[in-house]
């Protein structure tokens, strides 16, 4: 399937109905060739980034913030070919969502506070400043001004 179909299709779905699609998508672009801390932890950042409410006040509109996640950074035209990848990405999502419902003292991080995360073999960026953990090639951080 194309990226193209699934983001439409999360564009039709009523809230909240849309958000574990939104998230899966975001899970599998970003981390699914990672382990599943790797994959919680992704999910854990865009479900914190919700939560604060700087990017969009759905998990959909979040992830598809402009050039935040990859969602909008990969062309649209990219087939979702690993129909194995995205059943875990899925099963994480869902997951992680109901995990993200309880109260915060209650919830089981992988990534306490970090709202941000980069391939580290990809970019370095400027705000890379708390780290927070290192899971597979994934740097989480904790970026003290949160800012869309």
């Amino acid at each position: 399937m194309k990226l193209a179909w699934i983001l439409w299709l999360a564009n039709i779905l009523p809230q909240p109905v849309a958000d574990p699609l939104c998230l899966t998508a975001t899970i599998y672009l970003e981390a699914r060739d990672q382990s599943e801390a790797g994959q919680r932890a992704v999910a854990e950042v865009a479900l914190r980034r919700t939560e604060s409410g700087l990017w969009g006040t759905t998990v959909c509109e979040t992830v598809l913030a402009h050039k935040q996640f990859a969602p909008t950074i990969i062309h649209p035209g990219h087939r979702l070919k690993n129909a194995d990848a995205w059943r875990t990405a899925a099963k994480i999502a869902f997951a992680s969502q109901y995990e993200w419902r309880l109260p915060a003292a209650q919830r089981r991080e992988i990534v306490p506070g970090a709202s941000h995360f980069a391939a580290h073999d990809l970019v370095d960026p400027a705000w890379a400043n708390q780290p927070v953990a290192v899971i597979g090639d994934h740097s989480f951080y904790r970026v003290i001004r949160l800012a869309p």
